[in-house]
């Protein structure tokens, strides 16, 4: 029976009915639905409007539905959505009693503290699964402490680091997700519930009992806003879709530097994937299928942009659009997270190959203009001197580290014998000890650093 079928005099059209209805998606709110539904009747129950004795009758029933769906033993189909199928399933149960459950209520507000009521908890998990991936980061970047890899800038060699560096990076663009996802939960944690189709109800409801139960901060302020709003499901895509951003610069790394161009780190069997042609391969298709739904996720948070740009005051049936892409981003960037978490703990450094990339390229060169500087030699000066050393090692097919001190000395008198220290790779990423800087005792601080802060967020 649909919750509305008094007013028509005949029946939707089969095809308008399958068009219209959002059961298949909308089902996966039905436990959201019923907690609901409980904090309402038993709202209506302690006002007055209902008996209590009604009110009892009403949460025992609805609390037998979610038993029997969380169980198996009651699938849900046969109504237009999880509402409608709900409120049939308890009326059939308990009788007229179950028809008074939506009085003081409307679908349209009843839809909006459902959809709070799961997107609160998509975010409780999101913080997790971004707890997860930062601990597995903090993991590789402590075990890199002892290892330098190249630093880049336009994806060219540029500076030693310690390789834990690299991994501390986007841990800290994780961190900055789990701050805004605290932030955008708190921002929606506002309860719809009483706003009624659009302009309240004159039943003599009391908003802070269900506001209460339903451990919401406050009811919404303005009704036409508490069921009209979606901010809540795009901030949270924006959310989820700036994760995915960080996700997928973290897989293009992983990529580039487990090829054997760059041969950094080498990902584990178990998250690899061959060729049916060519044997040898041995390719990061978990990664690059991560970066590919990058795109998916961005695409769910535009198009829900695209349908509430032109919505007018307060709700209108474009808004059943907000849940099936929210599904699906919520789904991607957890099952993305989670994996992604766990390939990191099967990521290798390959030492050597990182000590001798950092060396390479004249990665030190830099190094090589601050010794002068550090001399009293202004940086400008010393920056074109460097610039000489270099071009004349191009010129003659040597290196930096290959250069003597008296080589080094034909280019300016202020050259030390402890110049050829100077140009070694780890002399060079230990030197950087600034706060934040690439060394490794830097590195440990910034570990320390982040696992305070996840603490903080509730980390073991």
């Amino acid at each position: 029976m649909k919750l509305w079928e008094g007013r028509f005099d005949a029946p939707t059209a089969k095809n308008a009915d399958l068009f219209n209805d959002s059961l298949p998606f909308d089902r996966q709110l039905w436990a959201v639905d019923i907690t609901a539904s409980l904090a309402h009747a038993s709202m209506l129950g302690n006002c007055g409007i209902i008996s209590l004795d009604e009110a009892r009758l009403i949460c025992d029933g609805l609390s037998a539905i979610a038993s029997d769906i969380n169980e198996g033993k009651l699938e849900i189909v046969g109504a237009e959505d999880i509402h409608s199928f709900v409120e049939n399933e308890l009326v059939a149960r308990i009788g007229d009693a179950g028809k008074k459950l939506h009085t003081a209520r409307s679908r349209n507000d009843q839809v909006a503290t459902d959809m709070r009521l799961y997107v609160r908890g998509a975010y409780d998990q999101l913080k997790y699964s971004l707890l997860n991936i930062v601990n597995s980061l903090t993991e590789k970047a402590s075990e890199g402490v002892k290892y330098i890899m190249p630093g880049y800038t336009h994806l060219r060699k540029a500076q030693p680091m310690c390789a834990g560096h690299f991994f501390n990076a986007y841990a800290e663009m994780f961190m900055r997700d789990i701050d805004r996802v605290v932030s955008s939960r708190q921002r929606s944690n506002v309860m719809p519930l009483g706003s009624g189709a659009l302009a309240g109800t004159s039943y003599p409801i009391d908003r802070d009992i269900t506001c209460s139960l339903l451990e919401f901060d406050r009811p919404c302020e303005n009704s036409l806003d508490g069921v009209s709003d979606r901010d809540f499901i795009l901030e949270y895509l924006f959310d989820a879709s700036l994760v995915m951003a960080h996700l997928s610069r973290l897989c293009e790394d992983i990529i580039l530097y487990t090829t054997e161009e760059f041969g950094y780190f080498e990902i584990s069997d178990a998250y690899s994937t061959g060729s049916s042609i060519m044997p040898q391969k041995k390719n990061p298709d978990i990664a690059e299928l991560m970066r590919g739904k990058t795109g998916r996720v961005y695409g769910h948070l535009m198009a829900l942009l695209t349908t509430v740009k032109g919505i007018p005051l307060a709700y209108d049936k474009d808004l059943q659009e907000d849940k099936e892409g929210f599904f699906d981003a919520e789904k991607q960037v957890i099952n993305c997270l989670d994996i992604m978490a766990e390939m990191l703990l099967h990521i290798s450094y390959k030492p050597r190959k990182m000590a001798k990339a950092a060396e390479s390229e004249f990665c030190c060169a830099t190094d090589v203009a601050d010794y002068l500087a550090k001399k009293g030699v202004p940086f400008r000066n010393a920056h074109a001197i460097t610039g000489k050393i270099v071009r004349s090692c191009i010129e003659n097919g040597k290196t930096l580290q290959s250069m003597t001190a008296d080589d080094y000395r034909t280019f300016s008198p202020e050259f030390g014998d402890d110049i050829t220290s100077v140009v070694k790779g780890k002399a060079c990423a230990d030197a950087r000890t600034s706060y934040g800087g690439a060394s490794s005792a830097s590195v440990k601080e910034n570990i320390k650093s982040l696992k305070k802060r996840m603490k903080k967020y509730g980390a073991q």
